[in-house]
């Protein structure tokens, strides 16, 4: 087994994101991420992480230059123009979902490359699900306040009640992969372009990483994307 989780985008570019024990096939550029809203465009297929400080988000229109975000818990947004031949990979954290990342992406792309939303095409991977996003007041009032339709995003699961099965039963809880379709579809990306791999980090802990399981020092799923 390779432990990569391949998406079928099209047979114009390769992206997976990496499972537990994986080996990544080629080098593949990723930055150093702070859950801020800096953009960069990297054309250099061996650009090192040194040289992407404090960067959450990468696009390229290079063929062979994989470029990738790390995540274990946050949701990796990879972006598809086929059109005009870019692609994107964008480190959704909570943070970086409330700053709305992945619509300054579809900007940077449509000002770099002329991109235009309703050509693109997206896969929200692997993330923590809405059943694991237990999250406080202050985190819920930072998406209402950030526009986000509070029905579709926010569940009140009454008082917290963990379990040995469940730690994170009851409380607030937000679906981060539900928020960051949303964003995407009021950039203008159509929904039918769009996968949502559905996949929890934190209840597949024997599969992918997960920071609210195992600790911040955990280590980090790689999610690449590559014009071929």
């Amino acid at each position: 087994m390779d432990f990569l989780n391949r998406y079928k985008i099209s047979p114009n570019v390769e992206a997976f994101s990496t499972e537990r024990d994986a080996v990544l096939p080629y080098y593949v550029v990723q930055p150093h991420q702070v859950h801020g809203c800096v953009i960069r465009e990297v054309t250099d297929p061996l650009t090192t992480r040194d040289e992407l400080e404090g960067v959450d988000a990468l696009v390229t229109d290079v063929p062979g230059v994989a470029i990738s975000v790390r995540t274990a818990d946050c949701i990796p947004v990879l972006l598809y123009d086929p059109v005009r031949k870019a692609v994107a990979a964008v480190h959704d954290g909570w943070r970086g979902t409330v700053q709305h990342l992945s619509q300054k992406v579809i900007e940077f792309m449509h000002d770099r490359y002329g991109t235009v939303a309703a050509d693109v095409l997206a896969v929200i991977g692997p993330g923590i699900g809405p059943d694991s996003f237990q999250v406080g007041q202050e985190v819920a009032d930072a998406f209402a306040a950030a526009g986000f339709p509070m029905d579709e995003i926010l569940s009140d699961r009454g008082p917290k009640a963990p379990t040995a099965s469940d730690p994170m039963a009851g409380g607030l809880h937000i679906d981060l992969w539900r928020a960051n379709e949303w964003l995407l579809e009021e950039a203008g990306v159509l929904s039918a372009n769009i996968q949502v791999a559905g996949i929890c980090t934190y209840k597949n802990n024997d599969r992918y990483f997960s920071a609210r399981r195992e600790g911040t020092k955990c280590g980090r799923i790689i999610n690449c994307i590559k014009l071929l």
